[in-house]
């Protein structure tokens, strides 16, 4: 006997969960600065109530708290906190929470990029980037987590188009972003029955790294690129906007906005 599905749905069984923001929460790492600031922004503007995530860059994280609450008041959370600190880490989560009594998105930005040539490659160096990379995405989700599932909420990691590609010099960088990859896929599957969806987005040529790229080496990359330029910033926050509010039904799925770099094969 084989099934019978029909194109048309009645329009009691046609459910319109809200997808309205409003006084939700979002927990952002490594929010003060480029693209964590950005998206900052755009979750901000969508409704949502924000807990800041620093580290050094104090001054910014104030001009920024400034800023969006003078758009709405008592809206933004500063927490500085060293994410190597797995306590640490786990209070910033926790540090939220009691302040807003709530939370329904975590945004696993901060991270760390310097490149490892091989043969020069330090014990700290591994420390460095697995830790900001991958150990600190972990542990500020498996806390997130049991209150995500409250909310039915979701994670979002921010990983690299060098997760499925290595960079040249960067053995190491490259190996933390495949990690936090496959984290992704794992918790998503873990967390799953208890509603919490785990996503992730890979940006390719968005901004040049800060030790100042050469124009020739940023050349070569824009030429990798399909649509032959770099990306904005607001291309990722708009993509993580789209996996909090409207991808219901996504989970465990990896975005790359990368200008269509990765079909350089």
């Amino acid at each position: 006997m084989h099934a019978v599905y029909s194109n048309s749905i009645p329009d009691e069984e046609i459910k319109k969960p809200s997808n309205d923001l409003t006084n939700k929460v979002a927990l952002i790492t490594g929010a003060s600065r480029r693209i964590g600031a950005i998206i900052a922004r755009q979750l901000h503007a969508a409704g949502m109530k924000l807990a800041l995530h620093y580290h050094h860059s104090e001054t910014a994280a104030h001009a920024l708290q400034a800023e969006l609450n003078n758009q709405r008041s008592e809206s933004v959370l500063l927490l500085q906190a060293d994410l190597h600190n797995t306590a640490k880490a786990i209070s910033t989560v926790r540090q939220a929470v009691e302040y807003y009594e709530r939370l329904d998105v975590l945004v696993n930005n901060a991270s760390t990029f310097y490149p490892t040539p091989l043969g020069k490659v330090e014990e700290k160096d591994w420390d460095e980037l697995m830790g900001i990379n991958l150990k600190a995405p972990f542990f500020l989700s498996q806390t997130a987590a049991p209150h995500l599932s409250k909310t039915q909420g979701c994670i979002i990691n921010l990983v690299d188009i060098h997760a499925e590609r290595p960079l040249k010099q960067h053995p190491l960088y490259s190996t933390a972003k495949a990690g936090l990859v496959m984290l992704t896929k794992s918790l998503a599957r873990e967390l799953g029955s208890k509603n919490v969806r785990v996503n992730a987005v890979a940006p390719g040529a968005i901004l040049w790294p800060e030790n100042d790229l050469d124009e020739v080496s940023q050349q070569r990359i824009i030429s990798a690129v399909a649509l032959k330029r770099h990306g904005e910033p607001n291309d990722i926050a708009q993509t993580v906007l789209f996996l909090v509010r409207d991808a219901r039904y996504i989970t465990g799925q990896v975005i790359s906005v990368d200008g269509g770099r990765t079909l350089n094969q």
